[in-house]
């Protein structure tokens, strides 16, 4: 089994939708990589909004999309569906 690069994106402090767009930047920048199971996102940060605008947007591209939460942290992992 291939190993997956996460490329990790602390974007803790700020809000949307200064969020959605580095998220959106970072997906299409490495969209090849993420669709061919190569690489998956983590985008960190303390903004709940973030929590739906960011998987909303990523479950529309087709990819996978998960969120943890850790004390007042979250964290948002994207990959290949």
């Amino acid at each position: 089994m291939e190993n997956v690069q996460t490329i990790e994106f602390d974007i803790s402090g700020q809000i949307c939708p200064s969020t959605l767009l580095v998220a959106l930047r970072e997906i299409n920048r490495n969209i090849e990589g993420i669709n061919a199971g190569r690489v998956q996102l983590a985008f960190k940060t303390d903004n709940r909004d973030c929590t739906s605008t960011i998987p909303e947007a990523a479950s529309n591209m087709g990819l996978r999309v998960d969120v943890q939460k850790d004390d007042s942290r979250y964290t948002i992992l994207v990959s290949k569906a």
